[in-house]
């Protein structure tokens, strides 16, 4: 019984033996990463940021973009509006009816009702499906002609690195006003 408890207590020396070496491997490791990285800052790392959020919402090509789709898509979105009103009306006008209906009048009429609803719905998707696509396109050539333009910025500049979308950033790194005055404003 013995020992069984001293090679149990051995066991568990042995154990904190090891976790002390992995921490102690931990704290070198670390000390070491203290020490090199001053000396990355030390070389002259230039660092700037770019909101693409920003350039996709205020930049010149991306108003106008915004401008060209809903142009594009408004006699859809109005069809898609009035096809909702005119089936809201028969609804209403079903509800009113459906009192004084004969059984198979009204039945034909939920399915009219049924199917203009299917219809919207499909058409709904449709047109979403289509304007998602057309705002993709147009702003995948606005983020192109951003990186040429962020691209230009840090040959110009001497940028080493820059960052697109960070959690935080120092407005003082923040190259977005750049990016979009070479978008045009």
């Amino acid at each position: 019984m013995k020992s069984k408890s001293v090679s149990t207590l051995i066991s568990v020396v042995n154990r904190l033996a090891r976790a002390h070496r992995a921490i102690a491997v931990a704290a070198v490791l670390g000390a070491v990463t203290l020490v090199s990285v001053p000396s990355v800052q030390a070389q002259g790392t230039k660092i700037g940021f770019v909101s693409t959020e920003r350039i996709l919402r205020d930049s010149k090509p991306a108003k106008a973009a915004q401008a060209k789709i809903e142009s594009e898509f408004k006699a859809r979105d109005q069809e898609l509006q009035n096809l909702a009103n005119r089936l809201r009306n028969m609804a209403q006008e079903f509800d009113k009816d459906a009192p004084v209906m004969s059984e198979s009048d009204r039945i034909r009429r939920q399915r009219e009702l049924a199917d203009l609803d299917s219809d919207l719905q499909r058409k709904r998707r449709e047109f979403q499906e289509d304007f998602n696509r057309r705002r993709n396109e147009e702003f995948s050539n606005i983020v192109e002609q951003a990186d040429k333009a962020i691209q230009q910025i840090a040959e110009s500049q001497g940028y080493d690195l820059i960052i697109q979308d960070a959690v935080t950033v120092s407005p003082r790194v923040d190259l977005t006003d750049q990016v979009l005055q070479a978008l045009g404003g």
